[in-house]
């Protein structure tokens, strides 16, 4: 993948108008479809724009294990994101990054 966004520049505005859109997530040895499922506000953390969370619904089956994952979107770029799995959805594998 490509150079990746500087973290602490995203805000959660710059995802909401993106959920229900899919993200692709470089694992290991193959490139993973996510949909973002959700996208929270997580209060005032200090954090320009406050705190926020992002959940991903991923295809059901094995779990990728917690880990900072490339993760690439034709609007934002790709961004070096670290995801930690919460359990499974209606829709396939719940994985979380929260931003604080």
């Amino acid at each position: 993948m490509t150079s990746t966004v500087d973290l602490a520049t995203l805000r959660i505005d710059d995802f909401t108008p993106h959920q229900d859109a899919e993200f692709e997530m470089q694992a290991a040895d193959h490139v993973l479809a996510l949909k973002l499922a959700k996208v929270e506000s997580a209060g005032n953390s200090g954090r320009p724009g406050g705190a926020f969370s992002l959940l991903f619904a991923g295809p059901k089956g094995a779990w990728l294990p917690q880990a900072i994952h490339p993760v690439r979107h034709p609007t934002l770029g790709v961004m070096e994101i670290f995801l930690v799995p919460v359990g499974p959805l209606a829709d396939g594998n719940g994985y979380q990054a929260v931003f604080t």
